[in-house]
């Protein structure tokens, strides 16, 4: 099955299901992140919730979406194709919009300093407000 990582379309060895597939096109054509409900909203087709977050998850775990913990406290799903380092910043900002529930990376760097006994692993910064697309 091939699927997108770090811009480049890779094959990754998983078995290949409709269910796969509808996520990762709705996911493909939104270009932005989006959560469960969304995907589900999207997809057209009948599928179980929990076998739409045990998708969700694998393609993390595959590297082939990222996952983004909103302020809201929701999960949002984002393919990893402008995951690049070249592209966005290994640290960035992310925008969620209230309107239509999606969020988008911004290329913005997080700049912030950490006093010396700390040793940073993850950053989650997301601004809320209203989108280009809803505004």
């Amino acid at each position: 099955m091939q699927q997108y990582r770090n811009n480049k379309l890779t094959t990754v060895k998983r078995r290949n299901t409709i269910t796969k597939e509808a996520v990762l096109a709705v996911l493909h054509f939104s270009g932005k992140a989006m959560s469960q409900a969304a995907i589900e909203k999207k997809i057209g087709i009948a599928i179980n919730r929990a076998t739409i977050y045990r998708v969700l998850n694998r393609y993390c775990e595959d590297g082939v979406l990222h996952r983004i913990v909103a302020d809201n406290g929701k999960q949002y799903f984002a393919l990893c194709i402008e995951c690049d380092e070249n592209q966005l910043p290994l640290h960035h900002f992310h925008f969620r919009c209230k309107n239509c529930e999606t969020i988008e990376c911004l290329p913005i760097p997080v700049q912030f300093n950490l006093p010396g006994s700390y040793t940073l692993e993850t950053v989650n910064c997301v601004l809320t407000g209203t989108c280009q697309d809803c505004a």
